[in-house]
């Protein structure tokens, strides 16, 4: 299995129910899974994407209790933003690090660069969209925030597939 297939596995755990009231895959599973497939990614901001996916996960493991979640989901739009915000932070800093390295091959991959790239200024404009539907007052931007968030996820999850046989990524030397 290569790193981003790791990755992708993980974050299918961690994506699976992410808009229902309980979380019954537990995330910090997920998220162990991301830090193993990280762990051997060849990238240079690896550390990076480590602290990204710790916090991320430690952010899921405290709101897997349902003593947290239950207030959590019940609370201000506010609070329940913030705590998408490290899953955010990890999906922009997982695609800038994939969209350099893309760009660093000879040839680059411009293909994945671009796919990656697109991903992680979805991920800016998702972690945006709440707060535009807030300000607005608007339960229909916040209702396209929240399926945005969603197929975030399964973009991403896709072109981690996608990339993972890619050299740059970790994948096999062809």
């Amino acid at each position: 299995m290569t790193p981003l297939q790791k990755v992708a596995m993980g974050l299918i755990i961690v994506a699976v129910d992410s808009l229902s009231r309980y979380d019954t895959l537990p995330d910090p599973i997920g998220w162990a899974l991301v830090l193993w497939g990280l762990a051997t990614i060849p990238v240079p901001q690896r550390p990076i994407l480590l602290y990204a996916a710790g916090l991320a996960g430690a952010v899921s493991l405290a709101l897997w209790f349902p003593q947290v979640h239950e207030p959590i989901h019940d609370a201000e739009l506010a609070l329940k933003w913030a705590t998408a915000l490290p899953d955010l932070l990890f999906i922009f800093v997982m695609s800038r690090a994939l969209q350099e390295q893309a760009h660093h091959q000879r040839p680059p991959d411009r293909k994945f660069a671009g796919r990656f790239g697109l991903t992680m200024w979805a991920a800016v404009v998702v972690a945006v969209l709440p707060a535009l539907a807030d300000a607005a007052d608007s339960d229909q931007m916040l209702s396209i925030a929240e399926i945005s968030f969603v197929i975030l996820w399964i973009w991403l999850i896709w072109n981690l597939f996608a990339a993972h046989n890619r050299r740059f990524a970790g994948g096999p030397s062809i």
